[in-house]
């Protein structure tokens, strides 16, 4: 059984017809603009320059006398190698230093006889400062050493006639400190100027 419609049943189809075309229509330019792309760009067309304005043939030249021209008339392009062989056998032999050789000494520089500038005072070289003094010599002789019960070593010393028995470590006349005792030789230091020298055993 077919229905029957209405006044407003057909207009509520026209009009839902006519939603669908335009909703149709949107969506479609939409679809057409994402997958088209931008438009080209229009370029501008090239704006004429005027070129600048030559001076006429017979305007004298104010900057100057002019360059000479020169032609290639008289070059010749052919190779000569009967030239280039003799430029090849050149062997350098100056009488100076061989720039291009490591072996080769340097030039000797003359020494200037005197002064460049004219009354220039000769310079001298000041003698360097006197050093601090040398100590004295120890004024003893060790002539002989012995060995007591205890087995220590003393040494025996001879000054202006006085004698001397010291061991290691003993001072010697309130001055001189024994530090080391041998057979042929003995260490000593003067206490008054902080030297020590070794006195070689000599005769008595």
């Amino acid at each position: 059984m077919a229905l029957r419609l209405g006044a407003e049943n057909k207009r509520q189809v026209y009009l839902l017809v006519v939603l669908f075309t335009i909703i149709l229509g949107v969506g479609g330019i939409e679809l057409y603009n994402q997958f088209s792309g931008p438009p080209p760009r229009r370029v501008p067309p090239p704006t004429a320059v005027a070129a600048p304005a030559t001076p006429a043939a017979n305007t004298p030249a104010t900057a100057g006398p002019e360059a000479q021209k020169l032609t290639n008339a008289g070059i010749d392009p052919a190779l000569h190698f009967d030239k280039l062989a003799q430029s090849e056998d050149v062997k350098y032999e100056g009488t100076g230093r061989n720039i291009f050789s490591a072996d080769s000494a340097p030039a000797a520089i003359p020494t200037p006889i005197k002064s460049a500038r004219a009354g220039a005072p000769a310079v001298t070289v000041a003698p360097p400062p006197p050093g601090p003094p040398r100590p004295p010599a120890i004024n003893l002789k060790y002539f002989g050493y012995t060995e007591a019960e205890d087995k220590s070593i003393q040494a025996f010393f001879v000054e202006n006639g006085d004698i001397f028995m010291a061991r290691i470590g003993e001072i010697v006349d309130h001055r001189y400190k024994v530090d080391a005792i041998k057979a042929t030789s003995v260490e000593v230091t003067d206490l008054a100027y902080n030297n020590t020298q070794t006195l070689s055993l000599s005769s008595f």
